[in-house]
């Protein structure tokens, strides 16, 4: 019986996830998830984790992180039963990247005594990206004249699922490792004013949605140059602005809705001594 085993043994998590997925006995809504159904939760899960750092709640963090790590679990029981991999696979996969990318810890006498190179996580990372490839060409394919030998694009590494802040910090990040970027901060800024300047002068919807795409790009480029995590930073915005909104509320006798601008606005002001 599973209610027997230990709580903490993982063997226990995995026997919990394969009765949930007993297409007899298990639970109907865990049987008929796929992986694209529970890709929404994986992410929710994730930034639920990033939520309790924020919060510096610990007990919500053991939480969260054994949420996330459900949804590793469940991803592997799928993945297991249509026979393409295991948990033990992805264990053994993510132990073995550990160590070939970290040489310097886990490496003969030499590699250990080797100081870490500008470009080395990159370097690493582009070999492995390129042993991948060849593993899945089709046998004989390269090299041969008119098959696919083309080169990975270094932008081709970056997710394009991540949250477009992420993804955008990413993608300047990358293009900056080969000297594509502002040398100082002041050009960064020049190119703010420039985006700016761009989007009053849109003269319909299509312009000004790309204009303003232009635009936030250049704020993360700012942020990346402050050396500041744009997702992280925009949270704090929120988490300021729900504070400060929630003050308004509590302090008014009002209803919101009932007053001008200039009652909203003495309101903020008041909230904002107080946040």
């Amino acid at each position: 019986m599973i209610n027997d085993k230990n709580p903490s043994d993982l063997k226990t998590l995995l026997a919990i996830m394969q009765a949930l997925r007993n297409p007899d006995t298990g639970c109907p809504w865990d049987v008929k998830q796929t992986f694209k159904s529970i890709t929404p939760y994986t992410i929710e899960e994730a930034y639920e984790v990033v939520d309790a750092i924020e919060r510096d709640d610990m007990d919500d963090l053991c939480d969260e992180l054994g949420d996330l790590l459900l949804q590793v679990v469940f991803h592997a029981r799928i993945a297991q039963e249509l026979d393409f991999f295991d948990f033990n696979d992805v264990v053994a996969a993510i132990s073995t990247k550990m160590i070939r990318r970290h040489p310097h810890v886990f490496g003969n006498q030499q590699e250990r005594g080797k100081p870490l190179k500008k470009g080395f996580w990159e370097d690493i990372k582009a070999a492995e990206k390129s042993e991948k490839t060849a593993k899945k060409a089709p046998t004989g394919t390269i090299g041969k004249e008119g098959a696919d030998t083309k080169k990975p694009l270094l932008l081709d590494s970056v997710p394009a699922t991540l949250p477009a802040l992420s993804r955008a910090n990413k993608l300047q990040s990358k293009a900056a490792r080969t000297g594509f970027d502002w040398p100082d901060i002041s050009g960064v800024y020049d190119k703010l004013q420039e985006e700016i300047t761009e989007l009053k002068a849109a003269e319909n919807d299509d312009q000004i949605a790309e204009e303003l795409g232009d635009l936030m790009f250049t704020v993360v480029n700012l942020t990346r140059h402050f050396g500041h995590d744009p997702e992280k930073v925009l949270r704090l915005a929120n988490s300021k602005f729900q504070s400060r909104f929630n003050n308004m509320e509590q302090s008014s006798k009002a209803n919101l809705k009932e007053l001008d601008m200039p009652e909203l606005e003495h309101l903020w002001q008041q909230a904002k001594q107080h946040t």
